[in-house]
């Protein structure tokens, strides 16, 4: 009899876990499910364009984006409510053994697209040409002109800034921390003699009315360019200028995933790898790291 209980009990608790799986198997897939996922506020313009054409392509997904510092992204990673999160890094040697001591596997992650932090000034502005020298020297307060950045929590922005031109100086008491990168635009239109540094999906893509609108009142500045044939070549924040390494103030686009199988954000992931996700990175002016797009001329005979 109790042989009978026990091999009764087995099926019993097998066929639970087996439905417990099947739901988990269809409460989160590629393509469906709903996922909490934490993206670097510089990259929202490129990354509602991709989450518009997903939810499109397969509506029972549900992706809940929340954009923030990539501090703070990073953070939620640590979550087990967040599985995914699009950043301008992977993770480094000891990232990677502390998550594996945590969850017995690797995150994964892999660099999808290039983008650019675009210098933009005041339409009236007449200054509207820098060197890298001068930006280091604006930035650090030893020369006194106000720069605006998107942020103080170590935002993508902040740190490329505070990395790759300051070289791990210190902003100075003239830069300036609002909101966020839409704040940022909105500072510029109101400060004529300033500088201000956005991603370049902000103000670029010729198919956004609203940064057509504001174009009439900001403009994009020229950096001193970096792998130019001539010296005293200046070049603007551009998918020309980023794809031939000619702007210097370029920078990646990481996604890093937190799951072990099949689910709605290694599908996510993908799609954002995959030709069309790639296409959609072109189209919101950042240069797709995965394929190439490039134009080439043909010769048709009659």
């Amino acid at each position: 009899m109790k042989r009978l209980f026990l091999f009764v009990f087995i099926l019993m608790f097998s066929f639970c876990n087996q439905q417990k799986d099947n739901q988990l198997a269809k409460v989160d897939a590629p393509e469906e499910g709903t996922i909490n996922i934490s993206v670097d506020e510089t990259f929202k313009p490129a990354i509602e364009e991709q989450l518009k054409v997903y939810k499109s392509a397969y509506p029972e997904s549900n992706i809940n984006v929340y954009y923030k510092s990539e501090a703070d992204c990073f953070k939620d990673l640590l979550k087990d409510s967040t599985r995914l999160i699009l950043v301008s890094r992977g993770l480094v040697k000891n990232e990677r053994e502390y998550y594996n001591s945590k969850l017995s596997f690797y995150p994964q992650f892999g660099l999808i697209a290039y983008d650019a932090v675009a210098l933009i000034v005041n339409i009236n502005n007449k200054d509207s040409v820098f060197t890298i020298k001068d930006l280091e020297k604006i930035l650090s307060g030893e020369k006194k002109y106000t720069a605006i950045v998107d942020g103080t929590n170590a935002t993508s922005t902040v740190k490329f800034l505070q990395d790759s031109v300051l070289k791990g100086k210190a902003f100075g008491n003239n830069v300036v921390a609002v909101n966020g990168s839409d704040s940022v635009i909105e500072a510029i239109k109101r400060t004529p003699n300033a500088i201000g540094f956005v991603g370049n999906s902000w103000v670029s893509n010729g198919y956004d009315s609203r940064q057509i609108s504001n174009l009439k009142q900001i403009k994009l500045a020229l950096v001193e360019c970096r792998n130019c044939d001539e010296k005293g070549y200046f070049a603007k924040a551009s998918q020309a200028t980023l794809m031939y390494g000619q702007y210097p103030l370029a920078r990646p686009l990481y996604f890093i995933v937190k799951e072990n199988w099949l689910g709605l954000g290694t599908g996510f992931t993908n799609f954002l790898s995959f030709e069309r996700g790639q296409l959609i990175f072109r189209r919101s002016c950042l240069v797709p790291a995965k394929m190439s797009f490039n134009k080439r001329q043909s010769k048709i005979k009659d």
